[in-house]
């Protein structure tokens, strides 16, 4: 694991042309990224390892903290990191999409420099390139409140990670393959937790140890490739705290949705009799239900955990409902001192309105997937580094899918997908599935707010019926069969910003898209520099460096 190191921010940061805010504390780390045999279901596979762990290590930081990251590719392969949820505010360069950032080439490093800026809560980061989220490569990242920001809630005993996910057993080369072939990529084959699943023989050993009478805070993330999962906890119920670095007014649940690529925190107090229990997580909505179990024992307690499992919940319409008891806390403050309700944004005029259809479609005989009707194509040049250069229109178009899906799609046309956002604009984004499969779409850069999530088909009449008070900032949703979910986004982060879906067999072929926000003034203010040392590739890889932006 990364040493972490608190030093001068104007130290580290004088050779860089990236600007940061003076005295914000630096944490390093270096990670050794290699292959490994990994087996959460038993079965050993090729696997991602980072510092020979598996999930890989978790990022503790703070409020406002730089975040360095060194990482050595030991693989035979090209590698890319994405820090999920993390906003990167004027920094897109960081971001860690193949549409940002040229991939890091075997048996070379490259270190990521980005700031936790004005967030709070529990995130993740994984692989983007090909299929390495399939191997592993994943894990926690932590941001923690100022010690003057008050946290709704008593100081817990101790907090894990939890990362849930499916898992396929053929291992990843196999599965890039299959989609290469145009084929689904089909069911998993199980679920772990934290890369494991428990025998419940007797011989495993607890993930997670509990004093009796203390309250604990889990962070789950779902870092799986296609599979929504239910997690509980056997006799235990969970606070609801935080959900992707919103406080939430605290409701208890017996059981929560993780879609995939969400993450968010709970607390669990240890109230029942000393012993050991069940951390259950369970497939959702699959012909077959999937169920992974693991070990949280009470310290000093005594007996295995009791045989019967906590039941899962049936059906989406029960994951919809619980959708609608999620509340943003107004009156707690996030990252910032003043409260979460002091932004008004049920009252701000909506300047433009993007409807997104996902299809799936048939291009030459092999599986797509669409966006509007256009089926993403990752180019050899990153967008940015086209648009930052100047050779965009070598690159990509912009505007190339229209504002409002094709009544019916006749032919796909696979290419890169990028939309012009003016900046600051305030954008009504609608995420149609007319599918019979549940969605789940990310926004980078950005938190937005889930304003509606309905059946059927969306119109502007359904504004009637989305919540302008205290719906959750948040960057993941799920859109459910047959379904559209509204988000509000303020486009105040300049840069080059990924939508994609978290299905990661979508992602891969076509269901994604960037929003290019640029400010028109080329200044600091809005927007870093390309700093010393970013990678370049494709065809400004020998052209000369772009003047910096002025201040």
């Amino acid at each position: 694991m990364g040493t972490l190191m608190f030093i001068s921010i104007l130290c580290l940061w004088a050779a860089s042309t990236l600007v940061v805010e003076a005295g914000d504390p630096v944490i390093t780390f270096e990670w050794k990224v290699t292959y490994g045999n990994v087996a959460p279901l038993g079965v050993p596979v090729k696997g991602i390892l980072i510092n020979g762990e598996f999930p890989g290590p978790n990022i503790n930081s703070t409020t406002n903290n730089n975040v360095v990251i060194n990482v050595f590719n030991n693989l035979d392969e090209p590698l890319l990191f994405t820090w999920h949820g993390i906003q990167n505010r004027k920094n897109s360069w960081q971001d860690g999409t193949l549409g940002t950032m040229c991939p890091i080439l075997p048996g070379t490093n490259f270190t990521y420099q980005f700031q936790v800026k004005d967030q709070i809560g529990s995130y993740m980061y994984y692989p983007v390139t090909d299929m390495h989220r399939a191997a592993g490569g994943f894990g926690g990242l932590r941001i923690h409140s100022r010690p003057l920001i008050p946290v709704p809630y008593d100081q817990p005993a101790d907090e894990f990670t939890v990362m849930v996910g499916d898992w396929f057993n053929k291992g990843y080369i196999a599965l890039k393959k299959i989609l290469d072939s145009g084929r689904n990529l089909g069911r998993a084959d199980g679920i772990h937790i934290n890369g494991k699943t428990a025998k419940g023989d007797g011989t495993d050993e607890p993930l997670f140890t509990m004093e009796a009478g203390k309250t604990y805070r889990y962070r789950f993330c779902n870092a799986g490739l296609k599979t929504a999962i239910n997690v509980r906890f056997q006799g235990h119920t969970m606070k609801l705290v935080e959900m992707e670095g919103s406080h939430m007014v605290q409701n208890s649940y017996e059981s929560l949705d993780v879609h995939v690529g969400m993450c968010f925190t709970v607390l669990v107090t240890a109230d029942q009799e000393p012993r050991d229990y069940f951390l259950v997580a369970s497939s959702r909505f699959t012909k077959r239900e999937l169920t992974s179990t693991g070990i949280v024992r009470y310290l000093n307690g005594n007996g295995a955990p009791k045989p019967d499992l906590p039941k899962p919940p049936v059906g989406w319409a029960w994951s919809l409902n619980q959708f609608r008891t999620f509340r943003w806390n107004l009156t707690a403050s996030a990252a910032r001192p003043n409260p979460q309700g002091s932004y008004k944004y049920g009252g701000i005029n909506i300047t433009r309105t993007i409807r997104l259809a996902n299809t799936a479609e048939k291009v030459d005989g092999k599986l797509r997937y669409a966006i509007n009707g256009v089926s993403f194509v990752e180019p050899t040049t990153p967008l940015k580094l086209a648009e930052y250069y100047g050779v965009a229109e070598k690159v990509f178009k912009y505007n190339n899918i229209p504002d409002e899906p094709p009544a019916q799609v006749s032919n796909v046309v696979m290419e890169p997908i990028v939309v012009n956002i003016t900046y600051k604009d305030f954008i009504e984004v609608i995420f149609e599935n007319h599918e019979t499969a549940i969605q789940s779409w990310n926004i980078d850069g950005y938190a937005f707010f889930a304003v509606g999530i309905e059946t059927g088909t969306w119109s502007p009449e359904k504004r009637m019926d989305y919540n302008l008070l205290d719906a959750v900032s948040r960057h993941t949703i799920q859109v459910f069969p047959k379904s559209w979910a509204a988000v509000f986004i303020t486009f105040d982060n300049a840069g080059m910003w990924n939508i994609r879906s978290e299905v990661w067999d979508r992602h891969y072929l076509g269901q994604q898209l960037y929003f290019s926000s640029l400010s028109p003034n080329r200044s600091l203010r809005d927007e870093y520099n390309m700093r010393d040392g970013t990678l370049v590739c494709g065809i400004v890889e020998s052209m000369p460096k772009p003047p910096p932006f002025s201040s």
